[in-house]
């Protein structure tokens, strides 16, 4: 009965001290701003204690690396623009339903787990490809000035506001997503200056020409 007893003990006391590494000393340096860790910067922050935020604005930080954000399982909107970040990997947020990463030097976004997403701002990064299959749930997309050639929108009927200009596409095809807007003000699209765009299928053509 000790030896159990010790066990549950060293479990627990393991568990209470878990740590999540946070090599990025900017990252850091906010989450301590935030009340979140304390000083001085040493790589880690204790996981109890980021693990239940719900809401994380850690924008205009200079931020390189987002190492450790996987362990903000309870994360529903996060606000991270204006950073350095080059890649960015969200695949283990689930409960996710707002982000906004613009203004960083992105080349990599992986939202392939984040099927609750409904609002996504990417614009002013140098993403060439943005896979949004599994964001069924997507409503409002901003990913103006990037450099996308393709953007698959298939799975993502639900989507009211798209704003893709001052990308490389060459073909868009919206027939999936304006069909119940019907062009009206309740849907805005915005897919001007690409340059390569030659081809772009819908439902009504009168109605998309006026519109585009």
């Amino acid at each position: 009965m000790k030896k159990l007893t010790y066990l549950f003990f060293c479990l627990s006391v393991a568990a209470f001290g878990q740590n999540t590494l946070i090599p990025d000393p900017n990252f850091e340096q906010a989450l301590i701003d935030l009340g979140y860790d304390t000083a001085p910067i040493n790589g880690s922050v204790p996981t109890s204690s980021i693990s239940g935020v719900t809401n994380l604005n850690v924008r205009d930080k200079n931020i390189s690396d987002l190492t450790g954000i996987e362990d903000f399982t309870a994360l529903y909107e996060l606000r991270c623009n204006s950073n350095q970040l080059t890649s960015l990997d969200l695949s283990n947020n689930i409960a996710l339903t707002y982000l906004n990463c613009r203004n960083n030097q992105l080349t990599s976004l992986d939202l392939s787990n984040n099927d609750a997403l409904t609002d996504l701002s990417c614009r002013f990064n140098q993403l060439t490809s943005l896979d949004l299959s599994q964001n069924t749930a997507l409503t409002d997309l901003y990913c103006q000035n990037n450099q996308l050639t393709n953007l698959d929108l298939s799975n993502n009927p639900n989507l009211f506001i798209l704003i893709t200009y001052s990308n490389q596409l060459q073909s868009l095809d919206l027939r999936n997503i304006i069909h119940r807007t019907a062009w009206s003000s309740d849907g805005y699209y915005n897919v001007r200056d690409n340059p390569d765009l030659s081809c772009i299928l819908v439902d009504d053509v009168s109605n998309a020409t006026a519109f585009f």
